[in-house]
């Protein structure tokens, strides 16, 4: 199992907006919302949000049920989107108003891409870093891990982060890397997960079910 038991989980280094960045403010006197798109994810599923060519005004992401953004001027909770509305969706829009009426400002995206995470050679935390350090946290990361190692995945960039929440994994039957949700992995209602593992098929169901017990 690679994991590391802290008293408190480790931190990921995620940067800080004003150290070593050009941030680069709204234009003055403008209140029209810009065009904007929102890029690739991190590996910690975080989604830029672009104006012009390549400004970042906030990374949008989810943790639990809720989006949050990144920004120049911290870190904020936008809650739930209404139903029916994609979190990335209003995220976005969030972020574009905050720019246009000048309370946060922008930075470059390849400064943004050269801070985004890489995986780790070493092990994890057994906690992800926004989880509370607590005996129920510690025995459900210590429950995953041990069905990670008994289905061949690794976790590679951090802690257990809760059963609903994105999990950065690689596959170690063929090296695929990307995120997972554990309630995916631990199969239900006494059956294991499905034996496809990812996009792309892994080396095949029936190889999948002849190197893993749980499927005998």
């Amino acid at each position: 199992m690679t994991t590391q038991l802290l008293e408190r989980p480790a931190t990921i280094t995620v940067g800080t907006p004003e150290a070593g960045r050009l941030i680069v403010p709204a234009p003055e006197g403008s209140t029209t919302v810009p065009t904007y798109r929102v890029g690739t994810p991190d590996l910690q599923g975080r989604h830029p949000v672009i104006v012009g060519k390549d400004q970042v005004i906030g990374r949008a992401y989810r943790w639990h049920r809720d989006w949050l953004v990144l920004t120049t001027e911290g870190e904020r909770n936008l809650r739930r989107p209404p139903k029916g509305t994609p979190g990335t969706d209003m995220a976005a829009a969030h972020l574009a108003e905050e720019y246009a009426a000048g309370r946060i400002g922008a930075v470059p995206l390849d400064q943004v891409l050269a801070e985004a995470p890489t995986p780790l050679c070493g092990p994890v935390p057994l906690l992800h870093p926004r989880m509370p350090v607590s005996d129920r946290n510690i025995e459900g990361a210590q429950i995953a891990f041990a069905g990670l190692a008994a289905h061949h995945w690794r976790a590679v960039l951090t802690g257990f982060p809760g059963s609903d929440n994105h999990w950065y994994l690689r596959c170690e039957l063929c090296d695929w890397e990307g995120p997972k949700f554990w309630s995916h992995l631990r199969g239900r209602w006494g059956q294991p997960p499905s034996a496809r593992r990812h996009k792309g098929g892994c080396i095949g169901e029936d190889k999948v079910r002849r190197l893993i017990p749980a499927y005998h």
